[in-house]
């Protein structure tokens, strides 16, 4: 999953992002309204949800609002501000944000919101399988014939992605995009090391690999009962 934070503030936003990333998101940060702006919509199909300050150098986090939901009426938009008036929640509202967080909060909090506006987005079920594996999104769980697997952030967060798009080939850019973030490179060996750790933690000696090399393309996993 993906998060788009805006904030000016660095320390904030470090702070938001460095426990974002230890929860196995990929996320991408602006500095300055302008730039938040200009990621938003370039990536706006790619974005899970949107952290979004509303006071900013150079663009209002509500002209920034205001434009993406001309783009977008579906990504969830949660306004993280110092503004606490019932006027200013009301204003932020009807401008297009689906939430709003007064500063200062707490990291639990706002990990809360977050999971609460991801599970309102859902079209498919918290729960994904196919052959002997199971994920159970919302209780952070992997199983393979019923027994728990032990996998890091990263781990389980690429084998998300894979199950929400099982039977089709994921693209190495894709996987960028929704696991990694844009500062990542894209010719790096990283996604084969995470692939090939997962494989030994899955798939049983002597048969098929749950995830399959599509050469030249991407990976791959197949839809199995």
């Amino acid at each position: 999953m993906r998060i788009l934070i805006v904030e000016d503030e660095l320390s904030i936003a470090n702070f938001i992002r460095e426990g974002l990333v230890e929860e196995g998101y990929a996320v991408d940060v602006a500095d300055n309204g302008k730039k938040g702006l200009q990621l938003a919509l370039d990536y706006l199909d790619e974005y899970d949800i949107i952290l979004l300050d509303w006071m900013l150098p150079g663009l209002s986090g509500i002209e920034i609002c205001r434009n993406i939901r001309k783009q977008n009426k579906d990504i969830p938009v949660i306004f993280l501000t110092a503004k606490d008036s019932v006027d200013d929640v009301v204003f932020g509202l009807e401008t297009g944000a689906d939430d709003y967080i007064r500063k200062p909060f707490s990291f639990e909090e706002l990990l809360a919101r977050i999971r609460v506006h991801m599970r309102k987005q859902e079209s498919q079920p918290v729960i994904f399988s196919t052959a002997d594996i199971e994920m159970n999104i919302d209780k952070h769980i992997v199983t393979k014939n019923g027994k728990n697997v032990d996998l890091t952030q990263k781990e389980f967060s690429l084998l998300e992605h894979f199950l929400r798009n099982k039977g089709k080939v994921c693209r190495r850019v894709g996987i960028i995009e929704k696991v990694w973030d844009i500062h990542f490179d894209y010719d790096t060996a990283v996604i084969d090391v995470y692939i090939n750790a997962l494989r030994k933690k899955l798939d049983e000696p002597g048969k098929q690999s749950l995830i399959t090399t599509v050469r030249g393309v991407g990976y791959k996993i197949e839809n199995k009962e």
